[in-house]
């Protein structure tokens, strides 16, 4: 499938399958997407606590920028795992401008590490934070009781919908810890009933911009 960079309406960059018409990132904004849905209203939860992170959809790499970033400036001991099919190409990253529309430099060798490093081990980003990136489906993930936070960050269910399922969401209720958080931009109905129906407790919140509500899920 076509893929070609694109600038969402904050001035950052992202990945758009045009077979798809589907983007990486919100096209109303992919930074502005990351910290209202992940950070907000996710890790925000979580500061000066010591947590495991599971991202779902590790793709262009920027929620982990982002946490690396809010983890320094709001001291938290972060284990992040990120599960990806199919991972970025280095050409693609290259293109990306998030260092750049972040004012990020003191963490451009963090986010090239993060993108160095080898998949299927533990690799120190920084003091505080490990990351473990894992090449897999996420239909494949059977971790129980690990995980604090996940960042649900899968294609929509217009295109992916075998991602969005009672199946998926029960690996997810499994692989997280009593009280643990899932937080994805997705409001479908079919999704948050998918959810319920595993046991989360669900809630509706204000969407990120170019959305009117997003969800959040705990165990």
């Amino acid at each position: 499938m076509e893929r070609k960079i694109i600038t969402t309406g904050d001035g950052s960059k992202t990945i758009q399958i045009s077979d798809w018409d589907e983007q990486y990132h919100s096209k109303h904004g992919a930074v502005q997407e990351a910290y209202h849905v992940f950070i907000k209203h996710g890790l925000s939860l979580f500061f000066g606590k010591n947590i495991h992170i599971l991202e779902i959809g590790f793709g262009t790499g920027l929620n982990a920028l982002i946490t690396r970033m809010e983890s320094k400036k709001n001291p938290t001991e972060i284990t992040y795992r990120g599960v990806e099919a199919y991972p970025v190409s280095p050409e693609e990253l290259e293109q990306l401008n998030y260092i750049s529309e972040l004012k990020a430099e003191e963490f451009r060798s963090d986010f090239e590490k993060m993108h160095t490093a080898p998949w299927e081990n533990d690799v120190r980003i920084s003091e505080n934070f490990l990351l473990k990136k894992e090449q897999k489906f996420f239909a494949d993930i059977d971790d129980e009781n690990v995980f604090d936070l996940v960042y649900f960050d899968a294609f929509g269910a217009r295109v992916q919908p075998e991602l969005w399922t009672e199946d998926i969401f029960s690996k997810m209720y499994r692989a997280m810890k009593k009280d643990g958080v899932l937080v994805t931009y997705a409001a479908k109905g079919s999704v948050r009933r998918a959810m319920l129906a595993v046991g989360f407790e669900v809630e509706r919140l204000p969407g990120p911009p170019g959305k009117r509500e997003m969800l959040r899920a705990k165990k």
